[in-house]
């Protein structure tokens, strides 16, 4: 994408507690600058996109929270960078374990498969993990972006898996690829028998919600995450590629985490594509650069068609967890009425977590926390099929999501 000419960056871009301003209106900022952070253990500083000025720190449209505080910056056209130079391959390659969670915690990067968990984190598991499972099915139907990475910036990729591998202390490495990504498959096949640690590419048959990190781990070493525990109970962490290739960049580079690709996609866009974009750049822009048709649009979306969420504005911000910009008709996204549930199990059946969702949804309708809790309602990894196969139209997802709320509170 051409550089903004205003950028508007949430506070609230990772799971964890807001940041808070580091910069007040009037002040100069280069791009890469820190603008906004917070002392807390789950964390990720905010830092500015563009270079310019910043001209508001003000409530605006969230594509995940509805509206949160935002820093505006008006841009100079420059880009003038306030980060380092990077490092050579064997600067890079002799940083210690705290050294990496250091820089990539200073980077702000988050989980970018769109669960946007501060990645620093799984850097220090509270036990010892032995497998590192890069995450490389992007499942969800019409995003493409991880793929393009992964063909185009394949040897990037793969020292920021190094750099992570290195940083557990793993000797084995799993990058999980679905067949429908024939090209990614044959790079990384080409570059992974280079040095030291052992990297095997796992070909999977092309299906959805594959990519979900319990899925995924229990497809390719035929383990199951205990319910209610992470990955690393087993001896597993799962990094995306997008994931990755910051870390890459934040280690070799050393360029903090403040653009990304997203895919642009949709049957209401006369030139869909995969563009790499500035945080903070209003979706307007994106759309309009990807050249929409005059009429016909029904719904916008943020994520895939599965997990995304619909958007009530086109001044939300791209964010770190922004992995797709999808636009729909209103053939392909009709508004349909709920009816009555009638227990065909169809939602049962298609779970794949194996829960009940018809009987978590009933016990949300009615507001029965403790009776959701126990149908094991945070287990859902709200992948949507539940809704899809539904053939009473159940929001069922959605009441599934108030549920886990609720009994987190």
């Amino acid at each position: 994408m051409p550089l903004p000419a205003r950028v508007y960056l949430p506070l609230s871009q990772h799971l964890g507690k807001a940041c808070n301003p580091e910069v007040k209106v009037g002040d100069m900022v280069l791009t890469g600058q820190r603008i906004a952070s917070i002392e807390a253990h789950v964390t990720a500083p905010v830092h500015a996109s563009i270079s310019g000025r910043v001209s508001a720190i003000q409530q605006w449209p969230h594509p995940v929270l509805g509206r949160c505080q935002a820093i505006v910056i008006e841009g100079d056209g420059k880009d003038e960078k306030a980060f380092p130079g990077g490092r050579t391959d064997s600067q890079a390659e002799k940083l210690a374990p705290d050294d990496i969670r250091q820089i990539v915690r200073d980077a702000g990067i988050v989980g970018m498969g769109g669960a946007s968990f501060p990645s620093y984190i799984k850097l220090t598991p509270p036990k010892p993990v032995d497998v590192l499972l890069v995450n490389a099915a992007e499942c969800e139907p019409y995003l493409t972006g991880d793929y393009r990475l992964m063909i185009e910036k394949t040897p990037e990729i793969l020292k920021g898996t190094r750099a992570v591998a290195g940083c557990l202390g793993v000797k084995k490495v799993f990058i999980a690829v679905e067949d429908n990504k024939p090209a990614a498959i044959a790079r990384f096949r080409d570059l992974t028998g280079e040095r030291g640690i052992d990297i095997s590419v796992k070909v999977l048959k092309s299906a959805y919600p594959q990519g979900g990190e319990k899925q995924l781990i229990s497809k390719i070493m035929g383990k199951d995450v205990p319910s209610g525990k992470l990955p690393f109970e087993i001896g597993v962490v799962v990094h995306n590629v997008a994931t990755l290739f910051a870390v890459y960049e934040a280690v070799y580079c050393g360029r903090p985490l403040y653009q990304r690709v997203v895919t642009v996609t949709g049957s209401q866009l006369e030139s869909p594509r995969n563009l790499l974009v500035r945080l903070g750049t209003p979706i307007r822009e994106l759309i309009g650069f990807c050249k929409p048709r005059v009429e016909g649009i029904s719904r916008i979306i943020i994520g895939g068609p599965m997990m995304g969420i619909a958007q009530y504005t086109q001044d939300v911000p791209v964010i770190k967890s922004t992995t797709g910009i999808v636009l729909f008709n209103e053939k392909e996204a009709p508004v349909l009425e709920e009816d009555f549930c009638i227990r065909c199990g169809a939602c049962v059946r298609a779970c794949p977590a194996g829960l009940m969702p018809c009987l978590i949804n009933l016990a949300s309708e009615k507001g029965l926390w403790e009776e959701a809790k126990a149908y094991r309602a945070l287990d859902c990894i709200e992948c949507g099929l539940c809704n899809y196969v539904c053939p009473a139209s159940r929001r069922l997802t959605q009441s599934i999501k108030r549920a886990k709320l609720e009994v987190a509170k």
